[in-house]
């Protein structure tokens, strides 16, 4: 089967991109009511109290919403220019495609934790 491989690689390298659609808008639209260890956005500053929680939730849905809706199509027409290449030239780029994917994910923590730090103080009291 020629295109395989390819297809394999397109569907893993549209999973992150989809993950953090669908997750930005479980985050927005139905956030984890209670503040707990196990779902949601879960950092020091998210847990202080549920107003910090809250508002976590609906800044880093919007967020993953947005660079998810923007990372969904470029990936698509970045693995489309591979259709025809070898699997060597497939692998590296969808590998190198995953890895900015994952950075992207991870880098979007600073944008929540810094919007967290502007309308909440150290306390979890909402700055005036």
């Amino acid at each position: 089967m020629k295109y395989g491989f390819w297809i394999f690689m397109f569907i893993v390298d549209l999973l992150i991109p989809l993950l953090m659609l669908v997750f930005g808008w479980v985050l927005l639209k139905k956030p984890p009511k209670q503040i707990n260890g196990i779902y949601g956005y879960r950092t020091a500053r998210s847990m202080k109290n549920m107003d910090t929680w809250n508002f976590a939730h609906a800044y880093c849905g919007k967020l993953w919403s947005k660079i998810g809706g923007l990372m969904f199509p470029i990936s698509m027409i970045l693995m489309l220019f591979l259709k025809d290449k070898d699997s060597d030239t497939i692998g590296l780029w969808g590998g190198i495609l995953i890895a900015i994917q994952t950075f992207v994910l991870i880098i979007a923590i600073f944008p929540v934790e810094h919007a967290l730090k502007k309308n909440f103080d150290k306390d979890g009291n909402r700055v005036k």
